[in-house]
């Protein structure tokens, strides 16, 4: 449940920001009439990606075995492309995000309202069917037959949203910098166990060798079924018996991103990650 958590409230916050600023800054310019276009382009956003979460989640049930694998592991795989770039790019342009959607809005504000509904969606749709794509691989990596991953989902973009209303209502203040960047290295983490995982489908789906060749076994010390198994495997999507091409795959994924990620070149200057610690302008 807490690697899901921290999917949902990582990938909800990022959106409620969003919504937050686009929000906030139409009350502060006292455009009020602006409003019902960016709540419906934000809505029309927020059941495209549920639509598409359902038709990933239903849609797969149809298939084969085999190409229920396939699947799987080429949606795992460019899940996990879609939320490194995600990460990178928060991380670099987060100081930068009130601006740009300041600015995006002042010309959706000339155009019109069908340019609002657009800049609303546009805004908030990326961000959403990369959310349920994720989720989506992770919760399919991480299940154990249970409902522990999906509510753990829920939870985490329950209170991402419950955050959003902090941030606007000005009760809450938080570091941006260090929040994304610690959540941004733990995702990482969570990514890495959502690739192994994909590529352990495509084996299993035949695109793949390898299936036999395990790198080691330790499922009598670790049991899959135990308290911590399964504590590891939500968390890490860990596996005690993984193959040597998912281990392979898995360092090198997570090693040279987290490098990537904490490398001194891309640190942000003190004088912008102070800007960071400025929450989402306030409704007055």
């Amino acid at each position: 449940m807490f690697g899901n958590y921290l999917i949902g409230l990582r990938e909800g916050l990022e959106a409620s920001l969003v919504v937050c600023i686009l929000i906030a800054y139409l009350v502060k310019t006292e455009r009020r009439d602006a409003l019902v276009p960016v709540w419906t382009g934000i809505g029309v956003a927020v059941a495209l990606a549920l639509g598409f979460g359902c038709a990933l989640t239903f849609g797969s049930r149809e298939l084969t075995f085999e190409a229920q694998e396939a699947l799987g592991g080429s949606l795992s795989i460019v899940a996990v492309g879609l939320v490194t770039w995600m990460v990178f790019w928060m991380r670099r342009t987060a100081r930068h995000l009130r601006a740009e959607l300041h600015g995006r809005l002042d010309a959706a504000l000339r155009m019109g309202t069908a340019a609002l509904v657009a800049t609303a969606f546009l805004a908030v749709g990326r961000e959403g069917l990369e959310t349920a794509l994720f989720v989506w691989a992770s919760v399919r990596a991480s299940s154990d037959g249970s409902h522990g991953p999906l509510l753990g989902v829920v939870l985490g973009l329950l209170t991402a949203v419950a955050l959003g209303w902090l941030f606007y209502r000005g009760a809450v203040r938080i570091d941006l910098a260090k929040f994304f960047t610690w959540t941004g290295a733990m995702l990482v983490v969570v990514a890495a166990g959502v690739l192994a995982y994909g590529v352990h489908d495509l084996q299993e789906a035949g695109f793949i060798g390898g299936l036999q060749s395990k790198a080691f076994d330790i499922s009598a010390t670790i049991p899959p079924d135990s308290w911590y198994g399964t504590l590891l495997k939500g968390v890490f999507n860990f596996q005690p018996d993984p193959t040597v091409i998912q281990v392979v795959i898995w360092l090198l994924y997570l090693v040279p991103t987290l490098l990537f990620f904490f490398a001194p070149a891309g640190r942000t200057p003190r004088a912008a990650q102070n800007a960071d610690k400025a929450t989402v302008p306030e409704q007055g």
